[in-house]
C-alpha cells in the first residue's frame, strides 16, 4: 500500500505540476506501511509536561488514569470519527530504573496495570498507543534512556502492543545521532510490528549545527519534528510557520506517504490563543501536511476548539493521500500564500496568512494563475496554468473555489480571474479550487 501511493505521488507530480515536482514531490521514505498520511491524534506534553504529583493532582498527573480518561473522551464526543486515533504517552511514565533483565517498567504506582493493558484499552476502543523513549542514556526528564538498548526496548515496544514511538534526543552525544537514530528504527522493523516511528533526530542536529539530511532522515523516520517544542502563545506558533516557510535544507520535498515534518503539537482548545490564531494553526498544519496531534484537556475544552479540530474539511486538506507539503507561493504585503496540490488532480488548497498584528482585515485581490512567487523558483509555473494541455485550453478552464472553514462557495472562476477577498489579522482565509467543467 505504502508503495501504491508513492507512486501514485510521483506519477501526479510529473504528469500534473512539473514545476512543483522537483520542488516539492521527490519522496523517498520508510517503508513499513504506516502513517500514509500524516498522523493524527493526542500527545500529553505541551498540556500535562511531567507532572508527576498524583497525590495532589490525581485527574492530572501522567497516569493510566489520565490517558484512559482522554482516550474516553477521544471516542465519546467524536474526536476518533474525524481520524484522532493515536493516544501517546510523553516523558515520565517510566520507573526510575530498568528490570533485573533490562526492559523498561512503567512506574508501578502511576501505571498500576502497565503498559501492554494500557495498549489493550487503547485497543479495545479503536485507538491506539503511542510511548516516549529516548535516543540517549537518559530522557529529557532523567528517566532510563534507549542507548546500548535499542533491540531489547524495540522488541518491548511490540510486545506490549504499542502503534507509535516517539524517539527524543536528550543526554545523547550529538556525534551519534544518525547512527543511533537509524539503528533505533532498524531495530523497531525487526520486531514485525508496524509501529509509526516519530524521530525528533532533525531538531537536535539542527541544534548543534549539523546539516539536516532530510533525505536520510525522510528514509529511517515516518515523522520528525523541524524546529523546537511549541507553546500557546501566538509567537510560539508563528515562528514555526516562518521557519518552515523559509524551507530550510528543501525539507518540503521529503514529505510524503509515510514521511511527514512535524511542528509538533496542536495548542487548539488550552491558553493563550484566541478562536482566529487557533484557526490559524489548525489551517497552517493543514497546509503544510503536519502531523494533527493534539495536546490539550479534552475533559474540558471550549466547544470552539472542538469544533475546529474536528472540522472535516479542513482534516480532509491535510490527509490528502498524495501526502505533498505545502509551501509559500505568494506574497502580498502582509499576506503570504501557499498552495498544496491535492486530489482530484489539479486541485489544491490555498491558504491566505496575514501576520499583521494590528489594523483591520486585509484585502487581497489574486489570480489563480499567479500563485507562483518568482523570487521562491524563478522556474516555477502555476499549477493553474500547468494543468491543462496548451495556454488557450487553460484561460478557458474553470475553477470552483470554496471557502474551507465554513464551507461558503466563494465562486467559478478561470485562472487569470481575479478573485478578491480579506484577512483578519494574525488570520487565515483558506480556499480549495477544483476544476469544473468550461459549459
Amino acid at each position: 500500500m505504502k508503495t501504491f501511493w508513492f507512486l501514485v505521488t510521483t506519477i501526479y507530480c510529473a504528469l500534473i505540476c512539473p514545476a512543483l515536482y522537483l520542488k516539492n514531490c521527490l519522496v523517498v521514505a520508510l517503508d513499513n506501511g504506516v502513517a500514509l498520511t500524516p498522523p493524527m491524534g493526542w500527545m500529553s506534553w505541551l498540556r500535562f509536561e511531567c507532572n508527576i504529583r498524583c497525590d495532589i493532582d490525581l485527574d492530572n498527573c501522567i497516569s493510566e488514569r489520565l490517558y484512559k480518561r482522554i482516550a474516553d473522551r477521544m471516542v465519546k464526543d467524536g474526536y476518533l470519527a474525524a481520524g484522532y486515533q493515536y493516544v501517546a504517552i510523553d516523558d515520565c511514565w517510566m520507573s526510575r530504573t530498568r528490570l533485573p533483565n533490562n526492559t523498561l517498567q512503567a512506574d508501578p504506582h502511576r501505571f498500576p496495570s502497565g503498559i501492554k493493558a494500557l495498549a489493550d484499552y487503547m485497543h479495545s476502543r479503536g485507538l491506539k498507543l503511542g510511548v516516549y523513549l529516548d535516543i540517549g542514556d537518559l530522557t529529557c526528564a532523567g528517566y532510563p534512556g534507549s542507548k546500548n538498548y535499542f533491540d531489547i526496548d524495540a522488541r518491548t515496544m511490540a510486545e506490549w502492543g504499542v502503534d507509535f514511538v516517539k524517539m527524543d534526543g536528550c543526554n545523547a552525544n550529538p556525534g551519534d545521532y544518525e547512527t543511533d537514530f537509524i539503528a533505533f528504527g532498524k531495530s523497531l522493523n525487526r520486531t514485525g510490528r508496524r509501529i509509526v516511528y516519530y524521530c525528533e533526530w532533525p531538531m537536535y542536529a539542527r541544534y548543534y549545527g549539523q546539516k539536516v539530511n532530510y533525505a536520510l532522515i525522510a528514509e529511517h523516520c515516518n515523522m520528525f519534528r523541524a524546529l523546537t517544542d511549541i507553546y500557546y502563545i501566538y509567537h510560539s506558533i508563528e515562528a514555526m510557520i516562518d521557519y518552515i516557510s523559509r524551507n530550510p535544507y528543501n525539507l518540503s520535498r521529503y514529505a510524503g506517504p509515510g514521511a511527514f515534518n512535524d511542528a509538533d503539537s496542536l495548542a487548539i482548545g488550552n491558553f493563550g490563543l484566541s478562536d482566529s490564531q487557533e484557526r490559524m494553526q489548525m489551517g497552517m498544519w493543514a497546509i503544510m501536511t503536519m502531523p494533527l496531534i493534539m495536546s490539550n484537556d479534552l475533559r474540558d475544552i471550549r466547544r470552539s476548539s472542538k469544533r475546529l479540530l474536528q472540522n472535516r474539511r479542513v482534516i480532509a486538506i491535510n490527509q490528502d493521500p498524495l501526502g505533498i507539503q505545502g509551501t509559500q507561493v505568494a506574497q502580498y504585503v502582509s499576506v503570504s500564500a501557499w498552495l498544496k496540490p491535492i486530489l482530484p488532480p489539479g486541485s489544491a488548497a490555498v491558504a491566505f496568512l496575514n501576520q499583521e498584528r494590528s489594523g483591520g482585515r486585509r484585502v487581497v485581490v489574486f489570480s489563480l494563475s499567479n500563485l507562483i512567487n518568482p523570487g521562491i523558483d524563478p522556474s516555477s509555473s502555476s499549477l493553474f496554468a500547468s494543468s491543462s494541455s496548451s495556454s488557450s485550453s487553460s484561460s478557458s478552464s474553470f475553477y470552483n473555489v470554496t471557502e474551507v472553514f465554513d464551507d461558503v462557495f466563494v465562486g467559478r472562476f478561470k485562472a487569470t480571474d481575479s478573485i478578491r477577498i480579506s484577512v483578519n489579522p494574525m488570520g487565515i482565509y483558506l480556499i480549495k479550487v477544483v476544476p469544473t467543467s468550461s459549459t
